[in-house]
């Protein structure tokens, strides 16, 4: 008798659905059944292109409307990798048709908006899970070990995420418009550092943010502008604070610091692993040692590999994702802890774009 599979179809041909073709096929409890545009010549050419790369063992069947695939009997559950403008429609849509979602992020433009998706998932009794990928990679699991046992008690958290745009981008990306993605860099990129912080700090909501836009487009009086540049701070009832950076004018960057009481972790590329068969994290203990005329500063760093590869491959974290999601779908149960998670995200994402947007006052959460 054959594993069970869960059978996904994907709204929409955006650029992210390319590297989750391959995660999907490479679960091992996954099949990828149908792709959906609202042209089908898109949604073949995007499956054409994607076949003739990492071939699926049953080719997809191209659809020319979202409203095919949700209507399929032979799709378990749908990734939406649609705008984020678009994509409250979709996911309660995949909902009343009883597929699983799993959507990409920012999941929603507002707060009012994911509370309404989760809300309709829950009463059709459909997973819901947004796609951030360090979630489900094994280096975070041993992180949370590190920043429990080594780095104690937590006092400051610093992320940036990055990467140099130029003015092409900022006029006809889709990442820049004020329509399609209305949080700009904010929710691109901000979200993956809003995410790191709230579950380095056990996923409990801070007390008060702030939020400052360095840079935003400009695109007409009819089409709001959108942040490529933003930075904000958390703080939290226990005392510890975060800051974060995201930008699409900076140079490529990724890291995250968690400085305790007893140590510092650094990682460096906490969102997207560097290329390679392994990722890795840096733990520092440095010491501070006077004796008579001389004082020394020494290290006491140690590097830390995990066997976990960078991209694409079977055990790294984008198949993890997927895997993770499947084998919820195929339990038959729902986990509350990934809706929720993303409920806390936005929450704190629009709490510091309404600083932002209000000369940066402190926003009680």
């Amino acid at each position: 008798m054959s594993s069970p599979i869960c059978r996904f179809g994907i709204l929409g041909a955006a650029f992210i659905a390319r590297k989750n073709w391959q995660a999907i096929r490479e679960t091992g409890n996954a099949s990828l059944v149908a792709v959906a545009s609202r042209d089908v010549a898109r949604a073949r050419a995007f499956i054409d292109e994607c076949q003739a790369q990492v071939p699926h063992a049953v080719k997809p069947e191209a659809l020319g409307s979202y409203e095919a695939l949700l209507a399929r009997k032979d799709i378990d559950a749908v990734y939406i990798p649609l705008p984020t403008g678009l994509r409250k429609e979709w996911v309660i849509r995949a909902a009343q048709a009883g597929k699983h979602v799993l959507v990409e992020k920012p999941v929603g433009c507002t707060l009012a908006d994911v509370e309404e998706m989760i809300a309709v998932c829950e009463k059709h009794g459909v997973q819901f899970m947004d796609g951030v990928m360090f979630m489900h990679g094994r280096r975070l699991q041993r992180l949370r070990e590190v920043v429990d046992r080594e780095v104690g008690t937590i006092r400051h958290i610093a992320t940036q995420f990055s990467f140099l745009s130029d003015e092409e981008f900022q006029r006809t990306n889709i990442r820049a418009h004020g329509q399609l993605e209305p949080l700009g860099c904010l929710g691109d990129l901000g979200w993956y550092c809003l995410r790191f912080t709230l579950w380095a700090m056990g996923e409990i909501a801070p007390v008060s943010v702030t939020g400052r836009i360095h840079a935003e487009t400009r695109q007409g009086d009819d089409v709001a502008s959108v942040p490529l540049a933003f930075s904000g701070t958390l703080s939290f009832a226990n005392g510890a604070n975060a800051s974060f950076y995201c930008s699409f004018n900076a140079a490529h960057a990724q890291w995250a610091i968690v400085s305790g009481d007893k140590a510092l972790l650094q990682v460096s590329d906490f969102v997207l692993p560097y290329s390679g068969m392994q990722t890795h994290f840096m733990v520092t203990k440095s010491e501070f040692v006077i004796d008579g005329c001389q004082a020394d500063m020494h290290a006491c760093k140690y590097t830390e590999s995990l066997n976990e590869p960078s991209n694409n491959a079977p055990e790294a974290q984008e198949v993890r994702l997927f895997r993770d999601f499947a084998e919820l779908v195929l339990s038959g149960r729902r986990d509350d802890h990934w809706p929720k998670i993303s409920l806390l995200t936005q929450r704190v994402l629009d709490a510091c774009l309404l600083s932002a947007r209000e000369s940066s006052r402190v926003v009680a959460l």
